[in-house]
């Protein structure tokens, strides 16, 4: 799984909206879809989507098949905002000494 289909799945509101429900319970696509307006087609879409890039797992229960969150599904999204965490403070840092030159 790379950056960009974690970014690409996370981009769509409506997958963030599942993602959110299944933050709260594992849920089935009927219960995924309840409220949020979309088709049964467009949820499973939404779901292989978010499968695909890492986020949400399944599991077959008899024959419904339930969905919940991948514990280490937004992993590489945390590794890449890791890269840019020592970037602000520093440029902060940097803007503070700045203003404080600045000022008499």
């Amino acid at each position: 799984m790379n950056e960009a289909t974690l970014f690409h799945a996370l981009a769509d509101p409506n997958r963030r909206a599942l993602l959110d429900r299944l933050r709260l319970a594992e849920l089935n696509a009927t219960e995924l879809r309840q409220g949020l307006g979309i088709s049964q087609p467009a949820v499973s879409q939404h779901v292989a989507v978010l499968r695909q890039a890492g986020l949400i797992v399944a599991s077959r229960q008899g024959r419904q098949v339930r969905y919940r969150i991948a514990p280490d599904g937004l992993q590489p999204l945390l590794d890449w905002l890791q890269r840019y965490q020592d970037f602000w403070p520093q440029r902060l840092d940097n803007l503070q000494t700045l203003l404080e030159e600045m000022d008499p």
